[in-house]
This record gives structure tokens, sequence and C-alpha cells, in this order.
């Protein structure tokens, strides 16, 4: 169950950074579904995005890992919630992003939840 543990945390960190680095990738892009040339070079060839594609893979290996030993009713809550955690703070933290108070009363309530959740893990 360790293991299976320290690979859905993997998954977790990789999925929500993934997403983070791609918004950050893409924040200011002037990029239009009528240019598609331009538009797969504005992605494809942006560090940010590519780092973000490279996250995604490697979450998709962690976390099927991870199921093959935790049960998804127990994954998939710590996973979703968790990840909405970390990517509210990366966002604050690397882009600026403002943070409600409704979203600080949101999260708080969230943990709370993930905590019930994970201590059916063992």
């Amino acid at each position: 169950m360790r293991t299976a543990g320290i690979a859905l945390a993997f998954a977790l960190l990789a999925n929500a950074t993934a997403n983070v680095m791609i918004r950050w990738g893409m924040k200011g892009q002037d990029l239009s579904l009528a240019e598609p040339v331009q538009l797969a070079r504005g992605i494809l060839f942006n560090g940010r995005v590519l780092t973000g594609i490279v996250l995604f893979a490697l979450n998709v290996l962690a976390y099927a890992f991870a199921l093959s030993r935790i049960r998804l009713s127990v994954a998939y809550p710590v996973m979703t919630s968790l990840g909405l955690v970390i990517v509210m703070l990366l966002s604050y933290l690397l882009m600026g992003e403002r943070i409600t108070p409704l979203q600080l009363v949101g999260t708080a309530m969230i943990l709370g939840g993930v905590l019930l959740v994970a201590s059916q893990m063992g």
C-alpha cells in the first residue's frame, strides 16, 4: 500500500502541475481555431505546454499503478480534490491569480472531506 500511496501522490502532483504549466504556457497567447497551423505551433513549440503534456503522461502511468492497489472510490476523490487545492495555490503563486474568501472556505471543506476519504485507504 505504501508504494501505491506514493504513486498516487506523484500522480496528483504531476496532474495538478501539468494543468498549471499548460495554462501558464497558454496565458497571453493570441491563438485562433481559424488558423490551425498557428494554433498547433503555439501549442507544440511552447516549452511550458510541452512540460505539461509530459507531466500528464507521467500522471497516467503513476495513477494506473496506484489504481491497481487502491480502490477507485478512495483514489479518485483524493486525486481530484487535492488537485483542485494544488492548482489553486500554484495558480496564485506562479500566475498571480486571485483567490477569493469563498474559495478559501470551499477549500477548507474539501480538505476536511479528503481527510475523511483518505482515512479509508488503509
